[in-house]
């Protein structure tokens, strides 16, 4: 993370190549699922920085899936369709835009569901995107807003450096590559960790390829000329100082250990 981010908060060039040579990397990678032009890997291999229990752990988890019916564009716009969003996100609780900080940066605010028994998690983060010929990319990362404090029924998770790389293939095809480096602050058991990255992610991922499929004729039903990812000027948010925000980092909040409850659902996890 560069000086002038910490100074600014805005990511530079250097962030995005780092966040795009992450996504390419193959070294330190682990293949835990491959299945129907889907992957998932998890880092592996990298020391361990806790050595007590409760301690916050980082998790990162890449998941690359081939679309062979819907445009980099399409996907790319799914993305960015807040509205959309509620149609098509199964771990969603929550989700709104809050500012803009410029014609590719916006703060929002996002919520999901966690595996029970444990408690729902939520973000607030600054969203960055850039666009070329052959690539869409957008990335995000935790910051702290002066009017959204950490919320007593949620834990405050921390995303460290999340986003996606979409190339084209072809005129209606696509590579989509989602990558997230997140503390969730908390303990979390094995099974918990292969959930997310043998369940969830190729769900959440199968979910977004439907969400793609279905996004023309849902669009052209709901203010289909307003798209202000690719019309800054049509944009309602107000704009914001990037100055009243600041990195969240994940040792300033409270850190939750969960693992108690996680003995008897780790057997259930096991023998379903």
């Amino acid at each position: 993370m560069s000086t002038k981010r910490r100074e600014t908060v805005l990511p530079d060039d250097d962030l995005f190549a780092d966040f795009r040579r992450q996504c390419f990397a193959t070294e330190n990678w682990h293949k835990k699922y491959d299945k129907n032009d889907m992957q998932v890997w998890v880092e592996v291999g990298l020391p361990k920085k806790q050595v007590i229990k409760g301690a916050s752990k980082i998790h990162k988890i890449k998941c690359k899936m081939t679309i062979k019916d819907v445009s980099a564009a399409t996907m790319y716009d799914v993305l960015h369709d807040g509205q959309y969003r509620k149609k098509w996100d199964p771990t969603m609780l929550e989700s709104f835009d809050i500012a803009r900080v410029n014609a590719r940066t916006d703060v929002g605010y996002y919520s999901w569901i966690c595996p029970k028994p444990l408690k729902n998690r939520d973000v607030v983060t600054l969203r960055s995107w850039q666009v070329t010929d052959d690539e869409y990319i957008i990335i995000n990362y935790s910051v702290k807003h002066p009017k959204y404090a950490p919320r007593t029924n949620l834990v405050r998770a921390i995303s460290i450096l999340t986003g996606y790389v979409i190339k084209p293939i072809g005129p209606n095809s696509c590579s989509f590559l989602y990558l997230s480096q997140a503390d969730p602050k908390g303990s979390l058991p094995t099974w918990v960790v292969n959930k997310a990255s043998q369940v969830l992610a190729p769900k959440v991922m199968r979910c977004v390829h439907t969400a793609g499929k279905d996004y023309a004729a849902w669009k052209e039903q709901n203010f289909p000329d307003q798209k202000p990812w690719l019309f800054p000027e049509q944009s309602t948010l107000p704009m914001m100082d990037p100055g009243e925000l600041s990195l969240q980092r994940a040792d300033s909040l409270e850190n939750v250990d969960e693992t108690s409850k996680m003995d008897a659902q780790e057997e259930n996890e096991d023998s379903n």
